[in-house]
């Protein structure tokens, strides 16, 4: 169950948006074999002065092969390096068994601006499948490279890409005088550019992010009782919801924004209530004498998922988001929990017991078919990204906690270490999170 009903700690918190130095590794542990080879050579920058601080062609060539569906080509193993078309020796590439190539240059633009070009070639029919010129500033360019990724990748898929999204995450680090320093942080899909937002001398839990990915609810503890705090990226600027006694955890945005979902226990047991930012007011969901927490939306808003003890065993459950019966959704295994819906509605994500060991599975809601993803022993707080596409988790590596990721389908699995430290409890960001 949610740890928001632990006893309540005193919170000092301190604001930081500076950068932390170390970013999350990612290590691809298992792609798919039929993975398409592609190969993206590295961008001509011939004409800027000074050089550049971020390499294009490498941060798409590994956002690409980093989704699992791709194989990039080695530099070392390439026969050329185009960035025109005119230059593009289609034979060449043909040999070397590629599918698809990216060529690209960077330029200065009029107004002190870079302009970012690239183009994507089919290399068996010798056809341009796409292209772009991006305008960017120096401090933009990693960004552009993760809009890059996301065109290729949904061009050769179909399917949206998530690079340029975000994911929040907890941390935490033992301290020299033995006491744990907790931050929020938030980072890019593939690791870097990690900011801090909330640091702690207790632990943090909880984050959630809002439609526009513009704000972060969380769950502290300050004044000895836990409290849900919504925080604005930007300013730094945030607002504690009204704190009441007993347990205020798990808050969960509304598709639309105007509303939260959250666990209470301010009426006796602990159950789903509805907050809605515009008026402040709270409206009670569930009424049992169970533990009713872990509550989320589904994409079109209108029915909440939650976890529930109410029939001996957590188990999801659903309910209507303007009140009414709840009924069960889960009912292979004894324990299910912590679960969240597809972007598209159709499955949940949820941690899964099996044999003593806590999973990752999802469940699609139409047939009740239960897939479990992954095989390690305490795989916790499943996200998705918001293409659906992958589900981001946290686990154990040793004694270690560590973030890991692994693909709706099962296939592809990666690990995101933080050298250091621990890291557990993600959420992955909507698609305007920047």
């Amino acid at each position: 169950m949610q740890r928001v009903i632990k006893s309540a700690l005193i919170l000092s918190i301190m604001f930081s948006f500076s950068a932390f130095s170390a970013a999350l590794k990612i290590e691809i542990t298992q792609g798919i074999s039929s993975a398409q080879p592609i190969t993206v050579v590295p961008f001509s920058s011939v004409q800027i002065v000074g050089g550049l601080p971020v390499d294009i062609a490498q941060v798409v060539s590994d956002d690409l092969a980093r989704s699992g569906r791709f194989k990039s080509l080695s530099r070392l193993d390439m026969l050329s390096k185009p960035s025109t078309a005119e230059q593009v020796n289609f034979r060449n590439w043909q040999a070397l068994g590629q599918d698809n190539l990216v060529i690209g240059k960077i330029v200065p633009d009029a107004n002190g601006m870079l302009l970012v070009q690239f183009q994507l070639f089919d290399v068996y029919k010798g056809e341009q499948l796409t292209g772009f010129s991006i305008p960017a500033s120096r401090s933009g360019l990693r960004g552009v490279a993760h809009r890059i990724s996301d065109l290729i990748y949904e061009k050769l898929t179909g399917q949206k890409g998530a690079f340029s999204t975000r994911m929040a995450y907890i941390t935490s680090m033992r301290e020299a005088n033995g006491k744990t320093e907790y931050k929020i942080q938030v980072a890019d899909a593939d690791g870097y550019g990690a900011k801090t937002i909330v640091t702690s001398s207790e632990p943090l839990m909880s984050p959630s992010w809002s439609p526009r990915g513009d704000k972060l609810s969380y769950v502290s503890y300050e004044g000895r009782r836990s409290s849900i705090y919504t925080q604005t990226l930007r300013t730094g600027q945030r607002e504690k919801l009204r704190s009441f006694k007993g347990i205020n955890g798990a808050p969960s945005w509304s598709p639309d924004g105007s509303q939260l979902a959250l666990t209470l226990s301010k009426d006796g047991s602990a159950d789903i209530y509805i907050y809605n930012v515009i008026t402040r007011s709270f409206r009670r969901l569930t009424r049992s004498y169970a533990i009713d927490t872990e509550p989320d939306w589904s994409p079109d808003g209108r029915q909440i998922i939650f976890t529930s003890d109410r029939g001996g065993k957590p188990q999801i459950y659903k309910i209507s988001a303007n009140g009414g019966q709840a009924g069960r959704v889960t009912f292979e295994g004894s324990y299910n929990a912590r679960a969240s819906y597809s972007p598209d509605g159709k499955n949940i994500t949820m941690v899964h017991r099996v044999n003593g060991q806590y999973r990752i599975a999802t469940l699609d809601l139409k047939t009740g078919f239960t897939n479990i993803l992954t095989d390690g022993r305490l795989d916790e707080s499943p996200s998705y990204a918001p293409n659906g596409s992958m589900i981001l988790y946290s686990t154990n590596d040793g004694l270690k906690s560590i973030l890991a990721a692994v693909s709706s389908d099962g296939k592809v699995r990666q690990k995101l270490r933080l050298q250091g430290g621990e890291v557990r409890e993600p959420a992955w960001s909507p698609y305007k999170a920047r």
